[in-house]
């Protein structure tokens, strides 16, 4: 990452990404009560690991918050097909919140919004004050953040993506991740793209015509695209 200022690094964590990949990739752990506490164990355990290997100097855990967000009332059927959260994942939530303040991060949870936006929003208020910012996530989604600024990492994939990495990954940049998931759409919420369209037929398309929006404007150039959309 170019412009990295040392003394200035915002870590943003995705507290509800690893929420739910802790619990489904731990053991089912239990305390002496018989509680689960797998996901608790999976998630202060990273933010042990992200606290000793990024010294940054403001730092947030962010979290989704109860009830529903501005997209569904703009697509009410948003994520309609994700099962109901597991009950023995659902008793781990305050408790979390409150362990993960108890180590001294601020825990973040905004009505209306994800926390994916609240982390776009905090890190493009730090670009815009000269800092940088790591955001350690397993969302794809946020790759489009990605900048000379700001590093997108997984701590359970061991995976740090710059601007040249997401370019690798995905084979768009991160500016082009909102085309590219808008053409190839996303079943895990429930968001339909152009149908019969994957990602190497996404890439070729953003490649080609330099956008959504090009794409859409050459559709008759394009076969069978404009009978799709």
């Amino acid at each position: 990452m170019s412009g990295i200022d040392p003394e200035k690094t915002l870590l943003l964590v995705d507290g509800s990404s690893y929420l739910y990949r802790a619990f489904h990739a731990l053991p089912e752990l239990k305390n002496q009560k018989g509680e689960p506490t797998g996901a608790i164990y999976g998630v202060l355990n990273m933010l042990r690991k992200l606290a000793a290997d990024y010294k940054a100097q403001a730092r947030a855990c962010v979290f989704d918050a109860k009830g529903k967000t501005f997209r569904d009332d703009l697509y009410p059927a948003y994520k309609a097909t994700r099962t109901a959260m597991p009950d023995d994942l659902s008793r781990q939530i305050e408790p979390l919140l409150e362990a993960v303040e108890a180590m001294g991060w601020p825990v973040l949870c905004v009505d209306g919004v994800e926390a994916d936006d609240v982390i776009a929003t905090l890190a493009e208020q730090a670009k815009n004050q000269g800092w940088s910012t790591v955001i350690s996530t397993g969302d794809k989604d946020l790759t489009q953040l990605v900048d000379a600024r700001t590093l997108w990492i997984n701590t359970m994939s061991n995976e740090k993506l710059d601007i040249e990495g997401v370019t690798k990954k995905f084979g768009v940049p991160p500016e082009r991740i909102v085309d590219y998931l808008a053409l190839i759409g996303d079943q895990i919420d429930n968001i339909p793209g152009v149908d019969k369209v994957g990602p190497k037929t996404a890439c070729k398309w953003i490649v080609q015509y330099g956008s959504l929006e090009g794409v859409v404007a050459h559709a008759n150039e394009i076969s069978g695209l404009a009978a799709r959309t």
